[in-house]
């Protein structure tokens, strides 16, 4: 992936450069033609200083005219928006009127004199009534007007526009109604609009008339601008010099310095000129082996691409370290790249950590269940031989033996029956529904009723126990029973992991508004390893080849989440073969709990 990604960056970056040699080699061809073309310029200005005198009288006959004209533009656009306006007003009447008289028709005024205006010609006026059927049930009715007879028509006497309205009664006119609106059209705007027009075209005649060349002409017949027909003039002059002496190759130089630099590319380069027979007009790089150039990097634009015909040149440049000047610009891609390899790895680590982690808490699972198969077989198989003894007649006659396999019975169920204890208690902290009651409870009285219930234990163990209770102040919040069963965890792992008989040493005391409980043993110990694995579900300290040591790797992690949900601190202190001290610190009842969260 990290390739694939280096690689299209690089052909990026590759592309993004050659754009941009390319639109500076552009530009400075550009630049170039249009240098030649205002010094071109200037030269024809200075030799034209007395023509354009002579001119002046025609220019300024031109700019009369072009005034003028412009001058009539604008009132015809006037009085074509005063026109447009009174019909708009127009047809506002008419609409009206036709909105209250639908039956209104149109006549013309010649009519209207004839026929209308004069009453005794009334009765040669005919309605026709129309009915054209549009389908669906439906009717357009039309009617037109006409004359019965025709009689000498009256000519009119303005141009104002009239229509008559019938009132029909039965089928026939009861009688008729006139009405008058303004004339459709502004006779006076319409004369003045032809004026105008007529003015404006004789100009154009004129203007034609003041052309004193053939551009000139071209110009005005053909609606171009004389500047560009002055740019096609002056390409046919300058396209006759010589190409070398339409070079300035300083100017060359120092635009492309100007059009690279505008584009961030700050490195060497080669230029090259050719004319159009290929052959080298100028360049930067001289060498005798024809084949070095085709190493390089080449862009190339043609020079006065606009003149008529052909281009007259070609200029080239050559980049001899593109590819470094590339993987320059890519340095700073480095820095993610290390990231995400850094990543992978990481991410690759990570998950082979955890796999190793899964694997080992399996195989401390297995041993569980070995040494929790084990535990439970031998109670089973105590009860067992116990209970098959009493089956037997002589031995159930005698009471002495009777009650000695009734207490082995009763000792291997509680045995038994603590073993399942702790198993559950296990599962019920890790479902957070194991039930702790938070009530009053004096740690001196738990610890010495501790130690009093594990002195025939310590006494089998041939233990040596030395006790300090000097805690003054001992009343905590929690609870007794599961309290009862840490220090109970504890004491017992002093006297499983001691390899001679156990020394132990139990203290409590106070420190600010805390009771510390001390459970220190000089037994085999602990490595650092080992110290930090010690509260994992489980996990069990190895002892070798020698597996005097039962149990189920729980004990601690009980503790450990009894003595947190309860508030607490554990701490452990260990040695290899010199000991180990467990210090559990709670607050006393009423102190600040903020110190003891997280």
């Amino acid at each position: 992936m990290q390739y694939y990604f280096v690689r299209e960056s690089y052909r990026q970056k590759s592309q993004l450069f050659d754009e941009a040699v390319t639109a500076a080699l552009a530009s400075v061809a550009a630049k170039i033609e249009k240098r030649e073309i205002f010094d071109f310029a200037k030269e024809q200005e200075r030799l034209n200083q007395e023509k354009y005198k002579a001119d002046q009288a025609i220019r300024q006959h031109k700019e009369n005219v072009l005034a003028e004209q412009l001058r009539i533009q604008e009132r015809i656009k006037k009085l074509q928006a005063q026109q447009f306006a009174y019909q708009q007003r127009y047809r506002e009447s008419e609409e009206n009127l036709m909105a209250l008289f639908p039956n209104a028709i149109y006549v013309n005024n010649a009519f209207y004199e004839t026929y209308v205006k004069r009453k005794r010609y009334q009765e040669l006026i005919d309605f026709n009534v129309i009915n054209k059927y549009v389908g669906e049930g439906y009717f357009d009715t039309d009617i037109q007007l006409t004359a019965k007879r025709k009689i000498p028509m009256v000519p009119a006497k303005d141009d104002s526009t009239r229509f008559v309205i019938p009132y029909f009664r039965n089928g026939a006119v009861e009688a008729i109604q006139t009405a008058t609106l303004i004339p459709r059209t502004n006779a006076e705007i319409a004369s003045e609009l032809h004026t105008l027009e007529r003015q404006l075209d004789q100009l154009n005649l004129r203007k034609l008339e003041t052309a004193t060349s053939l551009f000139d002409t071209l110009a005005v017949i053909g609606g171009k601008s004389r500047d560009i027909l002055k740019d096609v003039e002056s390409s046919i002059q300058l396209s006759k010099k010589p190409f070398r002496e339409r070079l300035n190759t300083k100017f060359i130089k120092a635009e492309l310095d100007a059009e690279l630099a505008k584009r961030e590319i700050y490195v060497p380069f080669n230029m090259e000129i050719r004319d159009d027979r290929s052959l080298v007009i100028y360049e930067t790089l001289q060498s005798t082996d024809p084949t070095s150039k085709k190493k390089f990097a080449k862009y190339t634009t043609k020079l006065f691409e606009n003149d008529l015909g052909s281009s007259p040149g070609l200029l080239s440049v050559y980049f001899p370290n593109k590819s470094s000047i590339i993987q320059n610009t890519m340095s700073y891609m480095l820095l993610p790249m290390v990231a995400l390899l850094a990543l992978l790895i990481g991410a690759f680590s990570y998950t082979l950590s955890i796999i190793f982690k899964q694997k080992k808490i399996s195989e401390m699972k297995t041993d569980f269940m070995n040494n929790m198969t084990h535990e439970f077989k031998t109670p089973v198989a105590t009860i067992m031989i116990a209970s098959e003894s009493l089956r037997d007649p002589e031995i159930a006659s005698d009471e002495k033996r009777v009650n000695r396999l009734a207490n082995i019975i009763y000792d291997e169920n509680v045995r038994l029956g603590n073993h399942i204890e702790r198993v559950l208690n296990i599962a019920r902290l890790e479902k957070e529904n194991l039930k702790i009651e938070k009530v009053d409870v004096h740690i001196n009285a738990v610890v010495l009723g501790v130690l009093d219930s594990m002195n025939l234990q310590l006494q089998k163990a041939n233990s040596i126990l030395h006790t300090d209770i000097s805690a003054t102040q001992d009343l905590v919040v929690g609870d007794e029973l599961h309290l009862s069963n840490v220090f109970f965890n504890l004491v017992d792992n002093a006297i499983k992991y001691s390899k001679g008989a156990p020394d132990i040493t139990v203290k409590t005391f106070n420190i600010k508004s805390n009771i510390v409980i001390t459970i220190a043993d000089k037994g085999m110990g602990m490595t650092k390893d080992q110290k930090e694995k010690i509260f994992d579900q489980f996990y069990r300290i190895p002892t070798g080849n020698v597996h005097n040591v039962k149990g189920f790797g729980l004990g601690l992690s009980y503790v450990h989440d009894i003595v947190k949900r309860l508030n607490g601190k554990i701490q452990v202190k260990s040695e290899k073969d010199k000991g180990t001290i467990f210090e559990l610190t709670f607050p006393l009842r009423g102190a600040d709990l903020d110190q003891y969260k997280n």
